[in-house]
């Protein structure tokens, strides 16, 4: 079980972007010793909470304490292909040291740089192999590394450096099945401090508690995934049942306000006749209707109180459903016929025909990214010919089919130059972008924005796809994300094909066929697993 004091506290953080826009604002935070995970929507802050306490990014304002050494893995891996793996390791130094003492030098510098690190590789070869590093990948360079081998290195690196925090911002991006077990494995066994950003809820069942950053606060949940989105639920539930309520109240209050103006009448309408029949003075009339004004007005006030009440529960219960994501996407003009072809690969002998949805799996390196690359006409084929009966659509790892300096419409509009502005605005508000949402920066969006921004656009074109390629689309997705993901891809009517290592994701989707890069018996020539 965690311990109750805190190894990392932060105090009234605030980060604001150069714009003006806040990103963390007097954000409190309190973490004790064990596992915990961190989810939110896109954009809510968790990656820039993590730069924070990793001290990558200084705050605008607030503190930060921490006990220990730190130990980050950024979403993204801003790394030099001509690095050498052994210095982004920063081994290079120390195994050059202790070449040249083997080599019978005795200057007092290469003692002090080997230090106590006489085994360091031994530690490395051995670390670089419990991560699923080819053997000599020590001597080779960043650039010869796939995308999930150096999200492993990466790792290898920072269990290499002992840290007594651990900070992990979606550790699984790119990993293929066995790189993301070894991760979960990481993550139920860490023995000290961690807290990690992830969307993979496999990962998320092993941490001991789970903090929901929401409108610029965290709120923590006891136990894994499961309690958390069962806990979630419950609240939620609570949260709907309590908005029924309070409008419930507010119709009533409504229907006793006209209630109370029709009986005000009616008392009006009775003084008038007392007042013809009774003949009294002027003097006694005016008292008589001073006094019924006031009463008339505390009688209105007190009706308006209590609408007004009413009002603010109502305002206060629906501020507690989550307005999580919606993605509507219904379109016919993507429908391909059953059985018609979509695309052809001779070196393979693939076809895809009518709306087939397929899954492309393979470990890291097996050439899933080539393939799909290949299949949408942006590289030459290695062998044979590939002929797309239908438009063809990629979206690639990377999401940068938008401009990143471009505001979101204008960046869409461009792919889009025959559609008048409010069309792209309301293209746009399918996805969720709503409002000054399509005015900010492409570079601006969290990953999980980027994706729809990207799959909007991809989507909308003209003539629409009907072959969709993605590639890994889960990376940098929140959950909510997730789940709009999902439902945008069950409403698409062409054909799908999906590379991805989550599990999850490929079963979500129901997908008809398989093929596996990296299945011994298929190779190349025969791609059906």
């Amino acid at each position: 079980m965690p311990s109750t004091h805190p190894v990392i506290s932060a105090s009234g953080l605030t980060v604001t972007w150069p714009d003006g826009s806040p990103a963390l604002r007097d954000l409190d935070l309190a973490l004790s010793r064990g596992r915990a995970g961190l989810v939110g929507a896109n954009g809510s802050g968790k990656s820039t909470l993590l730069r924070v306490l990793a001290g990558q990014l200084r705050p605008c304002g607030g503190h930060v304490a921490i006990h220990g050494e730190v130990g980050y893995l950024p979403q993204d891996l801003d790394a030099d292909p001509s690095r050498p793996v052994a210095d982004f390791l920063g081994a290079s130094a120390i195994i050059a040291a202790l070449r040249a003492i083997e080599a019978g030098r005795s200057d007092e510098e290469l003692y002090d740089t080997v230090a106590d690190h006489w085994d360091v590789e031994e530690r490395t070869h051995a670390e670089l192999d419990r991560q699923g590093l080819p053997a000599g990948a020590l001597h080779r360079r960043l650039g010869e590394l796939s995308g999930g081998e150096l999200t492993s290195l990466a790792i290898a690196r920072l269990l290499l450096a002992r840290p007594d925090v651990l900070l992990l911002d979606e550790p699984t991006n790119n990993l293929d099945r066995a790189g993301r077990e070894r991760v979960h494995d990481l993550v139920a066994t860490w023995p000290r401090t961690l807290l990690v950003v992830s969307h993979d809820r496999e990962l998320l069942e092993r941490v001991d508690r789970i903090a929901d950053l929401r409108d610029g606060s965290l709120r923590w949940y006891g136990g894994g995934w499961s309690s958390y989105a069962a806990q979630v639920a419950a609240e939620q539930e609570a949260a709907r049942q309590a908005v029924t309520t309070a409008r419930n109240e507010v119709r009533r209050q409504r229907r006793d306000a006209v209630e109370a103006e029709r009986t005000l009448a009616q008392r009006r309408r009775v003084a008038a006749r007392a007042e013809r029949t009774t003949g009294i003075g002027k003097a006694a009339r005016d008292h008589l209707v001073g006094r019924a004004e006031r009463s008339a007005a505390s009688y209105r006030h007190v009706h308006a109180d209590r609408l007004d009440t009413a009002r603010g529960h109502l305002e206060h219960a629906e501020e507690a459903v989550r307005d999580d994501l919606a993605i509507r996407v219904d379109l016919p003009q993507t429908a391909v016929p059953r059985g018609s072809r979509v695309l052809t690969h001779t070196e393979t002998d693939l076809d895809i025909v009518g709306p087939e949805r397929i899954a492309l799996v393979g470990p890291n390196g097996s050439g899933k990214t080539t393939l799909l690359r290949t299949w949408a006409g942006l590289v030459p084929p290695a062998r044979g010919e590939v002929h797309a009966h239908v438009p063809v659509a990629l979206l690639p790892q990377r999401l940068d089919v938008l401009d990143a300096d471009a505001p979101l419409a204008t960046a869409v509009a461009r792919r889009h130059p025959g559609a008048r502005p409010e069309q792209v605005r309301a293209r746009l508000a399918r996805f969720g972008f709503r409002g000054a949402v399509g005015d900010r920066l492409v570079g601006d969006l969290s990953g999980g924005e980027r994706l729809r921004a990207a799959l909007a656009a991809l989507l909308l074109t003209e003539p629409a796809p009907r072959l969709l390629l993605l590639d890994e689309p889960t990376n940098n997705l929140d959950l909510a994300s997730y789940d709009a993901l999902v439902a945008a891809l069950a409403g698409y009517r062409g054909a799908l094909v999906v590379a991805s290592h989550d599990r999850a994701l490929l079963d979500d989707l129901d997908l008809q066929r398989t093929i596996d890069l990296g299945a011994p018996s298929s190779g190349r020539g025969n791609l059906d697993a």
